[in-house]
């Protein structure tokens, strides 16, 4: 192999590297689990305030997609705002033993009927550390398509 052919080949590896492929909804999931809390104190005892590390915060403001179960609890579920599981119901964070890590708020450019099955959510990830009526992780401008 010539230099030139070996050159070739590694700058063929790299753009496909740094081409700014999106992530799958899998690695999404595995970067927002790597969330860590600080203790702190409110009126009515120890909280837990997130910590999003340097993961996690570059893809704040990102569009991304997330595959996952809608949670479809009274009050929880809106035609356009709903929670998305990265687990099935009886696993989910609201039903299981899973950390909150593992749902997300999203935020719906239409509306939509309830689905038991599977869904795939694509949208402009927000991140929440103090607003304790959101999710920590908030999809907006986002679109659904059924799996």
């Amino acid at each position: 192999m010539t230099n030139h052919t070996i050159w070739t080949l590694l700058l063929l590896c790299c753009s496909g590297i740094c081409s700014g492929q999106q992530s799958t909804s899998s690695e999404n999931w595995a970067t927002l689990a790597q969330l860590t809390y600080d203790k702190a104190e409110d009126e009515y005892g120890e909280i837990y305030i997130p910590v999003f590390g340097d993961e996690i915060r570059a893809l704040e403001g990102q569009r991304i997609v997330l595959e996952g179960f809608i949670i479809p609890f009274q009050g929880m579920f809106e035609p356009d705002k709903l929670i998305l599981s990265s687990l099935p119901i009886a696993s989910c964070f609201f039903c299981g033993g899973s950390g909150p890590e593992t749902v997300a708020q999203i935020y719906l450019d239409e509306s939509i009927r309830y689905t038991a099955k599977i869904v795939r959510v694509t949208g402009t990830l927000e991140l929440n550390d103090s607003d304790v009526d959101e999710l920590m992780y908030i999809l907006k401008n986002s679109d659904i398509e059924t799996l």
